[in-house]
């Protein structure tokens, strides 16, 4: 093994930061929690706030001695507790800032397939908000870190936002959706293979830099992932749901009314993302793993 790095995990309590800081100290790493609230006592907390953080000198005391910083902190939804603008852009921009003044040599951004590269490609905020921070990546100097922005398509876990979207259309007999977005092709990527990514790629010394887009082992419609999760439910016997083509216009309805309920994880933002094409080629996943990601089919019954 390498020498063992000292990380930085921003996102530590979350859906796939808590996987990364799992696979950095299964490979031998020493790893610091960052997180609003402290739930690990068995590893350093580096209390942190990405809704206020957006000051450089904030942040470089948090950076002594850290190595690399991995940045798995993002939201869904835009909110007056978490605006998006400040979790997305502001606050990244000031940390990766001040990782390049405190001599961090690595960054790992968790970004996503699918925000384009302008706003002719993807207008929603969490596009526009996920696309600046790369940018603030590309602004550092020269001679600062090395980084790479880790673009997966959908990730799938237990535990996730979309993972529990999916599993709730799963259990409905009538799949009510827009149109575009049942035959929008995505390409699941398993939270614990990008975590295992994640940790390889957070070797100051790996070759890989720069913006790179991945998907997990195959494609597939919205349909056809959600005929693999009822099957997975019922042992493989349960029936494929009966589809219903929405009108577009009752689509965007229906989203715009979510956007209103920020308990529901159906709104515009979510519906335009579910009806564009999430696919990329996994030939990076599978060299950052060593061996081939895994199928939805083999890890479903989890979700």
């Amino acid at each position: 093994m390498s020498t063992p790095l000292h990380v930085l995990v921003c996102g530590a309590n979350g859906f796939i930061g808590s996987r990364i800081a799992a696979a950095l100290l299964q490979a031998g790493h020493r790893v610091s929690c960052g997180s609003a609230t402290r739930l690990r006592t068995d590893l350093p907390h580096v209390p942190i706030d990405f809704s206020r953080d957006t000051e450089v000198p904030t942040w470089l005391p948090r950076l002594a001695g850290v190595d690399t910083v991995v940045n798995a902190v993002g939201v869904l939804r835009d909110s007056a507790r978490r605006p998006m603008q400040a979790v997305h852009t502001a606050v990244p921009a000031a940390l990766f800032q001040a990782c390049a003044q405190a001599g961090v040599r690595r960054i790992v951004q968790i970004s996503a397939l699918g925000i384009g590269r302008g706003d002719q490609d993807n207008a929603t905020h969490y596009a526009r908000t996920k696309r600046a921070a790369e940018a603030a990546l590309q602004a550092l100097p020269a001679d600062g870190p090395s980084w790479i922005a880790l673009r997966p398509s959908v990730v799938l876990g237990a535990g996730g936002d979309a993972a529990q979207l999916f599993r709730t259309l799963a259990m409905l007999p009538v799949l009510a959706m827009p149109g575009p977005a049942l035959g929008a092709r995505l390409q699941p990527v398993y939270v614990e293979d990008l975590a295992h990514a994640a940790a390889a790629l957070a070797d100051p010394a790996s070759p890989f830099r720069g913006v790179i887009e991945f998907g997990g082992a195959r494609q597939m419609t919205l349909a056809e992932l959600i005929a693999t999760l009822r099957g997975a439910r019922r042992a493989g016997t349960a029936q494929p749901a009966h589809l219903l083509r929405l009108p577009a216009w009752m689509g965007a309805l229906s989203a715009r009314i979510g956007d209103f309920i920020p308990a529901l994880p159906w709104c515009t933002d979510t519906r335009v993302m579910l009806e564009l094409d999430n696919v990329a080629d996994n030939a990076p996943l599978a060299e950052w793993l060593g061996r081939p990601p895994r199928d939805l089919r083999e890890f479903a019954t989890e979700l």
